[in-house]
């Protein structure tokens, strides 16, 4: 099948997550990467494209003049997907341009800065009928999808009463306690991350499992974050209560100063059957307990998984994968629903997904300045 003309704005010389993007654009093979805005400075950003070997001519300084250029191009070879990894202060305005001059949009989480530009871009989605991917990466673990279907299918474990997720970093905390090399880490820069570090950059992620493998919709938020150190700007640790629109209650904990800590990332969801829990660390291990019987072990690529969850695994049972390949399933996703194909429910995560989250992490930070209230989502 030809494979989808792709363009990225962001992600160049260096950066981690567009390589992460690029990577699994490649790893599920329906893009070819054929232009882009690949940094702020134009000279670096041809640099960049002469290591990829991408046409200087299709190498732009701004997404303005790449939506200019591109319409430009005849219709068989025009960019039409878009994936924006640039920082967060630069999503919406990517998005909006783009979406507006008819470009589908793979975009970097949070979706905007604040919800009412999360809603402005649903409006426009809903009104093109252009295909938005959020990068949620985690979603995009076969176990993952796995344990959605065994909760909202088959409801293996019963009626939820609990659900736990947990995302611990420890990545800032040498940074706080060192010299000034904080300052030049754009997301600790509220004019650029927004009004949130810990619990916009990755307590949303856990927010977002949460609501992705149980189906509960987050009703109200009670918020405790901690800037830790006086230097702080924004949030880098804090616990999130969460009450739900069934009735059970559910914790996201969060920090970028667990001093130690890579990745972890971990969800728990307890019912009254049984429970099911997850870690991204170890992520071809879903786990099942029970009262009354030896716990059970999930792996990707077997017989017993659901259609979703097999499809979501490229290699036989245990050949790990990791988030290169979650990733590109999302980018799998997108590219499916590019060309009008039959979609999984849960196949990518959206722009419904994009507002949902500006609500918690805008609902999160309200609690917590307002010493600790119940906010409404």
């Amino acid at each position: 099948m030809k494979r989808i003309k792709h363009g990225m704005i962001g992600g160049g010389l260096g950066a981690f997550i567009g390589d992460a993007h690029r990577r699994a654009s490649r790893i599920c093979n329906d893009y070819e990467l054929v232009a882009g805005v690949f940094d702020a400075d134009y000279e670096k950003s041809k640099e960049f494209a002469v290591l990829e070997g991408i046409d200087l001519d299709r190498t732009y300084p701004d997404v303005d003049v790449f939506i200019e250029g591109e319409l430009k191009q005849p219709q068989q070879e025009r960019t039409q997907a878009v994936s924006i990894v640039t920082p967060n202060n630069l999503h919406f305005s990517a998005a909006k341009k783009l979406l507006s001059n008819g470009f589908h949009v793979i975009c970097e989480k949070p979706m905007t800065m604040t919800v009412a530009e999360a809603e402005e871009l649903e409006d426009l989605v809903n009104k093109t009928g252009l295909t938005f991917c959020l990068t949620h990466t985690y979603t995009g673990y076969p176990l993952i999808r796995e344990m959605r279907k065994l909760i909202q299918e088959d409801n293996i474990i019963g009626t939820i009463q609990r659900v736990d997720a947990q995302y611990y970093q420890g990545w800032v905390n040498p940074l706080m306690h060192g010299a000034d090399t904080h300052l030049s880490v754009w997301r600790l820069n509220p004019e650029i991350s927004g009004i949130s570090s810990c619990m916009g950059d990755i307590g949303v992620h856990a927010f977002n499992l949460i609501e992705y493998t149980t189906g509960l919709k987050t009703q109200r938020v009670l918020a405790d974050l901690n800037k830790v150190v006086p230097q702080a700007k924004l949030d880098l640790d804090g616990t999130v209560l969460l009450r739900f629109d069934q009735d059970c209650l559910g914790v996201v904990r969060s920090s970028q100063m667990a001093t130690g800590e890579e990745n972890n990332i971990t969800i728990a969801v307890y019912g009254s059957k049984g429970s099911l829990k997850w870690e991204q660390e170890n992520p071809n291990y879903l786990t099942m307990l029970f009262d009354d019987k030896p716990r059970q072990i999930y792996k990707p690529g077997n017989v017993y998984l659901s259609p979703f969850a097999a499809e979501s695994h490229t290699m036989p049972c245990g050949h790990p994968e990791g988030i290169y390949e979650a990733i590109a399933n999302l980018y799998k996703g997108a590219a499916k629903s590019i060309r009008g194909e039959k979609l999984n429910e849960g196949q990518f995560t959206n722009v419904v997904d994009g507002v949902r989250g500006m609500k918690f992490i805008e609902a999160v930070v309200k609690s917590s300045n307002e010493n600790n209230i119940w906010i409404d989502i």
